[in-house]
């Protein structure tokens, strides 16, 4: 199989490659360095490792594993003389003890006792953030061992074939049908690069496009008429800007240049990543999972070059399709014997290859009795042995922890991210997401991070850079009901925008906003069909302020109260409020009605004070030079008098109460601040009763 036009014309050893690589590529080495999560750490001494205490099945093979290698070599030696132009596969590497294990028994399948290892992206996750990755010795050719995922998970370390035989035997025990696959990537997936990829806690969800209306007969409109002088105009025009669109043109070459070179050994760099087929698990559609990142990729990524075998805990497939065009072109129908070459016949196994009936089966037998028990004897000898690894075991430390330097980071493109265990540190941080304006990393833009197990029920936390802007995200259940809360200081009337969960309120309200001239308040689902209260405030007095009195014992004077209220269908439209101001200082009172599908200009009345007159609370004094009314489309009945008169003797009630409503606001918005600014200060972590690791670290630490 030719994986690509590159891998004809380049015959590299490895000698050629490293000597390559330190020639032509010293540079971008050294980026790849920095970008790797890896990179500072020490190279690690596999020969070094104690294997004494692993069980005789690492360090002996028995005779169902000696026979499989022999099949094993045997269907090597007509692999490399039908395709002599293909590379070596990957087939029975020495294990830890020295020893030749076939692949296939080296995926051990496993389901451990956590929830999120029932699913695919919790393994994968898992995987990736609990091993530290290590590059091959030779970019070009497959590992000449493979250890088993027991010793992998001991060590933490592993290099993208040991990831993916320890994320492939994890997905099969979850029940879904995966395969390890031995194949060629870029450079940046082989050498975990994600410097030019964009962040996943960036990538906005896809945009659903709105279905168009296929009515056929909707009015199809003339095309608009093309002036063809016009025409000729801009054609001239665009003759004429031919020489600015050079200049452009070689800026573009610059910037080209500018670019990084290309990859000497595209095509040719070796990778093992992770193959799931459709089918079981309810899986829609088959997909790769890169085992380095735990991300999930389409059949038709680029990033993926080609594939020369898969396998997994039964048997083993040599992909015989063309993959100069890479994986796009493939198909995954491992029971097409002219796109797969698989080793040992299946036909004792119902999951590929489409049975005969049972009566067709009978018939055979009794017809043929030898041929029957020359069938029973190939089964016995294609029947695969078990694996050799031992049971996979993961502690509920080893799960809860998983970072062994206690932090992983990554480089994306103009963005890092970071990632702790739970309980590493003391406000319960465990991701924080920084986004730059370069892609040096040096100007901050953003910050955004993630908690867990916190008593105040905070779970996210986002900062503007640019504004300063704090804005902390709670999940249901805090004692204030918060949902929301973004400030730039704890600080009270320094502008703070509060969002509730308004279900668990009595008065509905979702969102406040207040500062020191104004407060805006947002309601949802009330009776009374209010959805918007606005006031205005005043500046305090001076000589109060001067004394160091509190500002709950100088509250700011209430200039203005604003209502706006949705329609109610029940009431006339003439009756039913729309818009209610309360000029408290001026002593005025402004209603406006709600419109009629016909009407053009809406009712309106307004109370005003006496010009002369003093102002008593017991006292309402009502006329004709106070009162202002255009109601044009009521009836006769409330246009007198006496109608005015109840009304305002209600608003001037209702007024009272508003402003005391609006001294609660400000009361519970004082309250939210002092709550906030001591859950800061004092932050507690709750443990989970299924926490047995931090349950067992706290006893360890008060014994």
């Amino acid at each position: 199989m030719e994986v690509l036009e590159e891998r004809e014309e380049l015959q590299l050893t490895p000698e050629d490659v490293l000597s390559l690589i330190i020639s032509d590529d010293q540079e971008t080495d050294e980026a790849e360095e920095e970008a790797s999560v890896s990179s500072h750490e020490p190279d690690f001494d596999w020969s070094s490792i104690d294997t004494s205490h692993l069980p005789s099945s690492y360090k002996t093979n028995s005779w169902q594993e000696e026979e499989l290698l022999q099949l094993a070599d045997h269907f090597l030696q007509q692999y490399t003389h039908l395709c002599p132009d293909r590379k070596p596969l990957f087939i029975h590497p020495a294990n830890e003890c020295g020893v030749q294990k076939f692949v296939s028994t080296t995926v051990r399948p496993t389901l451990l006792p956590y929830p999120d290892m029932y699913h695919w992206s919790g393994c994968a996750s898992f995987v990736c953030d609990y091993l530290i990755m290590e590059p091959l010795k030779c970019p070009i050719t497959p590992p000449s061992s493979l250890y088993s995922p027991t010793t992998i998970l001991k060590y933490q370390r592993g290099n993208c074939f040991d990831f993916t035989v320890l994320l492939c035997s994890l997905l099969i025990g979850a029940g879904y049908d995966a395969y390890c696959v031995h194949g060629y990537a870029t450079l940046e997936m082989c050498s975990l690069d994600q410097t030019k990829e964009l962040c996943p806690r960036l990538r906005k969800p896809p945009e659903v496009p709105e279905e168009e209306d296929p009515n056929k007969y909707t009015i199809k409109y003339p095309i608009e008429p093309q002036s063809k002088f016009v025409l000729q105009q801009k054609a001239k025009k665009e003759k004429e800007t031919e020489p600015a669109q050079e200049e452009e043109t070689e800026e573009e070459v610059v910037m080209e240049v500018e670019k990084p070179k290309r990859d000497p050994l595209h095509g040719l760099r070796v990778h093992a990543w992770v193959l799931v087929l459709s089918g079981k698990r309810k899986v829609p559609e088959t997909f790769f999972i890169n085992p380095f990142t735990g991300n999930p990729h389409s059949t038709t990524d680029e990033c993926f070059l080609g594939i020369e075998s898969i396998w997994n805990h039964r048997n083993y497939w040599v992909n015989m399709q063309d993959c100069r065009k890479g994986c796009k072109d493939l198909s995954f129908d491992l029971s097409d014997p002219f796109c797969w070459e698989i080793m040992f016949s299946e036909s004792n196994e119902p999951s590929q290859l489409p049975t005969e009936s049972p009566q067709k089966d009978t018939d055979d037998l009794v017809s043929d009795p030898s041929n029957a028990l020359e069938q029973e004897e190939i089964d016995m000898s294609f029947e695969m042995p078990l694996s050799w690894v031992a049971r996979i075991k993961v502690s509920c430390r080893e799960y809860e922890n998983p970072f062994s330097l206690g932090k992983k980071v990554i480089l994306y493109d103009k963005a890092k991210l970071e990632k702790w265990a739970a309980y590493a540190n003391s406000d319960g941080l465990v991701e924080r997401l920084t986004v730059y304006t370069d892609s040096d990393y040096t100007e901050e833009l953003e910050v955004k991070e993630w908690f867990k197990h916190r008593e105040d029920l905070l779970y996210m936390r986002e900062v503007n850079k640019q504004t300063q802007l704090i804005t902390d995200h709670f999940r249901p259940g805090h004692p204030l009901l918060l949902k929301a809360h973004s400030y730039t200081s704890l600080e009270p009337e320094t502008g703070h925008t509060v969002e509730f969960y308004h279900t668990a309120r009595v008065d509905g309200l979702w969102k406040r906003f207040e500062n020191a001239a104004e407060m805006t308040e947002h309601f949802v689902g009330r009776e009374d069909f209010l959805h918007t209260r606005h006031t205005e405030f005043g500046e305090r007095e001076k000589k109060m302020e001067k004394a160091g009195i509190t500002a709950d014992a100088n509250p700011r004077p209430i200039v203005q109260i604003k209502e706006y209220f949705h329609r109610n269908p029940e009431k006339p439209a003439d009756e039913d409020i729309e818009e209610r101001i309360f000029m408290v200082i001026d002593d005025i009172i402004q209603l406006t009605y709600h419109l009629e599908l016909h009407d053009t200009i809406a009712s309106k009345v307004v109370f005003s004070r006496v010009i002369g007159r003093e102002k008593r609370e017991d006292e309402i004094f009502l006329s004709r030079e106070n009162t202002v009314k255009y109601q044009p489309w009521s009836s006769e009945k409330h246009k007198n008098m006496l109608h005015l008169y109840n009304l305002l003797w209600e608003l001037r009630a209702e007024q009272k109460e508003l402003k005391q409503q609006v001294r609660d606001s400000e009361a519970e918005m004082l309250n939210i601040l002092m709550v906030r600014e001591d859950e800061e200060a004092n932050i507690k972590l709750s443990v989970s009763v299924y926490s047995i690791a931090k349950r067992r670290q706290d006893h360890e630490a008060t014994v």
